[in-house]
């Protein structure tokens, strides 16, 4: 591993697969050390680590890194079947180990151990390293399948497995996905420890600080601040206040040069009828007066046209001041139908839920969180519920947003459908996009619309891990929905200043081992 491995991008450009462009031209070198790749959902992030990755090939430019590239996807999803030692690549070494120690190896066992003789006691200590104890105990544990896993073991297991190859580069999409504080934590001491360079594509603001610089991916364009990401919210705060000052003061210029231009025509006027006054009274010769004529005509026209033109040139400053203020779009939600009267009871078992509560439910990886919410919907809730579960499969990827919602509604006008919609900002052909097309934050706010815009309206919301995949506008629009949500909310989530800013009203906390994931 080379601590001053480095990614660099040379006018990089890809399109999505029906030709329309993700981002054209893109330079820039990503330093050794950690960066944080941050970007509204849909911006590019996870294609811009899979063309590094050498995943995907772009549609012009080239990549460029110094030694082995490791990628950490976003959704990890592993058959239940495979065993631990086939997600951590290491069952073939395995095999050869056991050949060669029976008596019955051969070259070619010998060719593919290597020098990985301590193949197995690395990965244990990697795995203990990541809190993975409960999974694994020792090397006879290798062969175990990975069906019982939560998805925060499956994260790090999967990280572990990307360790084991010491690759120089090590590219991370959302990696705190499902993990609970601890397993957080652990993450965040592997990368510290890690001595190669670090792309992490991701919302988590804790880790985020913990980066030595960031690149922001907008508009198509990257640029790279130094710093962590509170550093970066700094001075995007600053540029911002900057840039609504520039369009007050070029909203005021364009107001100025709009009553300008008027004035000059009052003036103009004034001129024509007083020069038309003096033709008709004859009190000047005519070849003087003709002369005066076109002189005023061609004063007029100049100044008419200085007027327009500045005019012209103050609205084009408007237009660029107003495009470096971001858009900062809001979901607004008024969902009065959702609403349960407090005493009213809305679940039994194995969950007692009653009135609007906000009950957040915590536990370590691997204790039955997500379980307890299946119970909860099989043991049949007493009013309209729904369900978001952590991988967002409740759609059909291949209808648009509107289709999908319209399924679930249907008994409500189209123009009513497309109304609850836009609530979520998916607003006339956004609500056409066909949701496989979507990015992972887009996924989660088009859920949620789905589930609230149902017929009858769920008075029941369970969430589990709603926030990944989000980046922090995302986050921002989540917590603005639930807000306007006003039936009872459980929710699975590791993230406490989430929590918190829904206004949990109360905790559930499971022990580990009581359920499995």
């Amino acid at each position: 591993m080379s601590p001053n491995s480095f990614v660099s991008l040379s006018d990089l450009t890809s399109d999505h697969p029906d030709g329309t462009c993700v981002f054209d031209g893109l330079d820039l070198t990503f330093p050794a050390g950690r960066t944080g790749l941050v970007g509204r959902n849909g911006s590019g992030k996870s294609t811009l680590l899979q063309l590094i990755s050498g995943l995907r090939q772009p549609t012009r430019g080239s990549v460029s890194s110094q030694g082995t590239v490791a990628y950490l996807p976003q959704d990890i999803t592993l058959d239940p079947a495979v065993s631990i030692a086939t997600v951590l690549g290491i069952d073939h070494v395995r095999a050869a180990l056991r050949h060669i120690e029976s008596g019955v190896g051969t070259a070619a066992d010998f060719e593919v151990v290597g020098d990985r003789w301590d193949v197995e006691e690395r990965a244990l200590a990697a795995i203990h390293r990541l809190g993975l104890d409960r999974i694994l105990a020792g090397s006879d544990d290798f062969d175990r399948t990975v069906g019982n896993l939560s998805g925060g073991e499956t994260v790090l297991l999967a990280l572990t497995a990307r360790l084991l190859d010491e690759p120089d580069v090590l590219l991370l999409d959302e990696p705190t996905n499902n993990l609970d504080i601890a397993g957080r934590q652990r993450l965040q001491d592997a990368l510290d420890q890690f001595p190669g360079t670090v792309i992490v594509a991701g919302h988590d603001r804790d880790l985020l600080d913990r980066m030595n610089a960031i690149v922001e991916l907008r508009d198509g364009r990257l640029r790279l601040f130094g710093g962590s990401y509170s550093d970066y919210e700094q001075i995007v705060a600053a540029e911002q206040e900057a840039a609504r000052a520039a369009v007050r003061d070029a909203r005021s210029d364009v107001r100025r040069q709009a009553r300008e231009l008027v004035a000059a025509h009052i003036t103009l006027d004034r001129r024509q009828r007083y020069g038309r006054k003096m033709f008709e009274n004859k009190r000047e010769p005519k070849i003087v007066m003709g002369a005066r004529k076109r002189q005023a005509q061609e004063s007029a026209g100049r100044l008419r046209r200085e007027h327009e033109d500045d005019l012209s040139s103050a609205r084009a400053q408007l237009e660029q001041a107003q495009q470096e203020v971001r858009d900062d779009r809001e979901i607004r939600v008024d969902l009065p139908e959702t609403a349960v009267h407090p005493g009213r009871r809305v679940a039994d078992s194995p969950l007692e839920i009653v009135g609007p509560e906000r009950i957040a439910l915590r536990g370590p990886n691997g204790s039955g969180k997500t379980t307890l919410l299946q119970c909860v919907v099989t043991a049949g809730p007493l009013v309209p519920y729904a369900l978001l579960p952590q991988r967002l499969d409740i759609f059909d990827d291949a209808l648009s947003v509107v289709a999908n919602a319209e399924q679930r509604a249907p008994h409500l006008p189209p123009q009513e459908v497309r109304a609850r919609l836009a609530r979520f900002l998916f607003r006339g052909n956004d609500a056409d996009v066909t949701v496989g097309a979507l990015s992972g934050g887009e996924r989660l706010r088009a859920a949620l619309a789905i589930l609230l815009a149902a017929d009858p309206a769920p008075q029941l919301l369970l969430l589990d891990e709603p926030t990944n995949n989000l980046d922090l506008p995302s986050l921002g629009h989540l917590k603005q929905a639930l807000r306007g949500f006003a039936g009872a909310l459980v929710v699975v989530s590791h993230d406490e200043r989430f929590l918190s800013e829904i206004g949990v009203t109360r905790s559930v906390t499971l022990p580990s081992e009581t359920l499995k994931e």
